[in-house]
């Protein structure tokens, strides 16, 4: 599973980045989370608003930061 973090960097993608490696830690998932921060490859999944998650190149989320919960609920489905 890959787990991608669409932001510039600011303070709410990095805590979106922290939840979703806390959740793949709690669920002990084999996940990867990739910080994608290239507007192009945001712009590519339509994303304009940040932070975003992306799992499996499946928007799920964007423009609010998730909690851990919130993001395991996506990650076991």
């Amino acid at each position: 599973m890959i787990i991608k973090i669409l932001g510039t960097g600011c303070s709410k993608c990095d805590k979106l980045e922290k939840n979703a490696k806390k959740a793949v830690k709690e669920l002990g998932i084999d996940a990867t989370v990739e910080k994608v921060a290239d507007l192009k490859e945001m712009v590519a999944y339509g994303i304009m608003e940040v932070p975003a998650l992306v799992v499996d190149d499946e928007i799920k989320a964007k423009g609010k930061v998730l909690s851990s919960e919130e993001i395991k609920k996506f990650l076991e489905a």
